[in-house]
């Protein structure tokens, strides 16, 4: 295998050309999509765009691209958990076409005045197509109903300001008023410290409504994925009815540095894991991603979902 100027993947390929309605044959092909051409010779070889592959963040394995989506992310070899978008994770979780976005509305500003991070949030919402760290909206799973948050931690590292707490806090609180279960995925490296104490009260406003989700008596449920670190599991992503982690994903407050420094002179290898917090009692189990949605469902329907609201 070779690679070209053009930066494609070569291969030798034996069999015929591409049918006659495959696209863009001549020219550069789509996104992952092959194509054969006589050179290098006089043999035909296969011409695959570097898109097509992608290495495993754990293992480094070279991965097929479209495999790779299939798997939800998952590396096929290690069983490595890579993370998902938002919009990746509504794909893989909920009913098809049932999710709808709410609060799209409530966005950060830089009421502080700290120096670029203006830019720093005009550079998230073009990086990711969201206008917030924390997506929110209603959804089905298996045709249960629900209140859903979900954070995508390549808006600023997920981290929760005035606008992100002002979101989990608005879905805790629309769960209660429908008598709908909440679904919130963290993501999350813990409070955006441009937004200096609007964002640290975060903490206590989503502390307190999951108090009044609890005393509605509808469930309430938090899945970690990677990283759910800092203010946000202080706060709402603990007190959750059942809590639930992607396996490896990296869970604590503070990190395994900051604890050395602190005096810990010696950690597990696996601190700070869903594994370790799992033999630790902090989550309730640790569920590979295939099996996520039908975990959801058996949960809802455990804990008495609206059905069809």
């Amino acid at each position: 295998m070779i690679l070209s100027p053009r930066r494609p993947l070569i291969r030798p390929f034996y069999g015929d050309d591409p049918p006659a309605g495959a696209p863009n044959v001549a020219g550069r092909p789509p996104r992952g999509y092959p194509r054969s051409t006589p050179s290098l010779g006089g043999r035909r070889v296969l011409i695959v765009s570097m898109d097509a592959f992608v290495p495993c963040g754990s293992c480094k394995k070279i991965l097929f691209t479209q495999e790779f989506e299939q798997a939800l992310r998952v590396c096929p070899h290690c069983g490595f958990h890579h993370r998902l978008s938002a919009s990746q994770r509504i794909l893989a979780t909920f009913d098809p076409n049932s999710f709808e976005e709410l609060d799209k509305g409530v966005k950060s500003d830089n009421a502080l005045e700290f120096p670029d991070y203006q830019a720093k949030i005009e550079s998230a919402r073009s990086k990711t197509g969201q206008t917030e760290s924390v997506l929110n909206g209603r959804a089905k799973i298996d045709g249960v109903a629900l209140c859903v948050s979900l954070s995508d931690f390549s808006f600023m590292g997920g981290s929760m300001g005035a606008a992100a707490g002002e979101k989990i806090t608005l879905t805790l609180e629309r769960a209660a008023e429908r008598n709908e279960p909440a679904l919130v995925f963290c993501a999350s490296g813990g409070a955006r410290m441009q937004e200096g104490l609007l964002s640290l009260m975060q903490m206590a406003k989503t502390t307190a409504a999951v108090e009044r989700l609890r005393r509605s008596r509808n469930p309430f449920l938090t899945v970690f994925t990677d990283p759910t670190m800092a203010g946000v599991l202080a706060s709402y992503a603990s007190l959750a009815d059942v809590i639930l982690a992607e396996p490896g994903a990296l869970v604590g407050f503070a990190g395994a540095r900051v604890s050395k420094q602190a005096g810990v002179s010696k950690v597990p290898d696996d601190f700070q894991t869903a594994e370790f917090c799992l033999r630790s009692g902090m989550i309730d189990k640790i569920v590979p991603r295939k099996n996520l949605r039908n975990t959801l469902s058996l949960l809802l329907q455990l804990l008495g979902g609206a059905h069809g609201r």
